[in-house]
């Protein structure tokens, strides 16, 4: 399984919210620069992470992006399932509670149940942290460097 560019991009755009947002919105210009992604790129990121309610746009002089709520309450997995959908490492553990199975073999597989667990693992970790603590270890490494 790999995370592609969206989430990872995202998820530093984020964490670039969290260190710099606080006195109000951010220009997505300056987050481009400080991220080295495009900003038309992130244009297209921050589409998605508003539609999931992690960020708003403020139009306007003095506008930008700003997190809906505070560092500590917003996860990476919040962030890469926002960008990304749901995280599975294979697609019969992809949740589909209305359709059933993905796969007809599901019940008699018996790999299902570690591609399941690696899932659930990988969302585990991914939701075991908070913006707030990548922002601190951000903070940290640049204040080493």
């Amino acid at each position: 399984m790999r995370i592609s560019t969206r989430g990872r991009y995202a998820l530093r755009a984020m964490v670039d919210l969290a260190q710099h947002g606080e006195h109000g919105p951010l220009p997505r210009q300056d987050i481009a620069e400080r991220q080295e992604i495009s900003a038309d790129y992130l244009a297209q990121l921050f589409t998605r992470l508003q539609s999931a309610g992690l960020v708003e746009g403020v139009k306007g002089p003095g506008g930008g992006y700003r997190l809906t709520r505070d560092p500590s309450l917003i996860r990476p997995g919040d962030v890469i399932r926002a960008v990304e959908g749901p995280v599975a490492v294979v697609h019969c553990t992809l949740p589909c509670p209305d359709e059933g199975p993905t796969c007809k073999r599901v019940d008699r597989c018996v790999t299902h149940l570690l591609w399941k667990q690696v899932s659930e693992a990988v969302t585990e970790i991914l939701d075991s942290v908070t913006l707030k603590d990548l922002r601190d270890q951000a903070d940290l490494l640049g204040a080493l460097g």
